[in-house]
């Protein structure tokens, strides 16, 4: 894989206020290991192999199992993940493969009732900015684990 362009470098301003958007979501009401879920899964559909590759260290670094790791693409068929996991995971995919018809009413109230209003809220923000990196990364091909000095990934001892 050949890396294309450098976003940071062609477009510094862009990247400096979607990077302040992206730490702004630090310190909301994510657990961090949920929030690596969820960046996985959605790293995971959009065929994002660096950003997969990040989150699953950066997941391991916060203490999540590899066991479960290895069964968030199948989340729906494992025991490992609880009634707020799945319903994050759940929404993680709702926004990240959009079909152009929305959230379904009923998926919404389901999961607005297993989450509450201001987890969903957070956990939206926290989607819509995987997303965002997930195609910056797919338009310009970085390789997997080039930055994990950068961003001490390098301690949890995958490479």
């Amino acid at each position: 894989m050949t890396r294309r362009f450098d976003y940071a470098a062609n477009a510094p301003g862009a990247t400096r206020a979607f990077l302040a958007f992206h730490q702004s979501l630090s310190g909301n009401r994510l657990d961090p290991i949920l929030h690596e879920l969820i960046n996985l899964r959605a790293s995971q559909m959009n065929g994002c192999a660096f950003c997969a590759d990040m989150h699953v260290k950066a997941a391991r670094l916060a203490g999540e199992r590899e066991l479960r790791l290895h069964h968030v693409a199948t989340w729906r068929e494992s025991q490992l993940f609880d009634a707020r996991e799945r319903a994050a995971l759940e929404w993680t995919e709702a926004l990240t493969a959009l079909d152009g018809k929305g959230v379904a009413p009923e998926t919404y109230d389901r999961l607005l009732d297993i989450l509450g209003e201001d987890l969903l809220t957070d956990l939206t923000f926290a989607v819509v900015a995987i997303n965002g990196w997930n195609r910056l990364s797919v338009a310009s091909t970085p390789v997997p684990g080039s930055s994990d000095a950068l961003f001490g990934l390098d301690k949890a001892g995958l490479s």
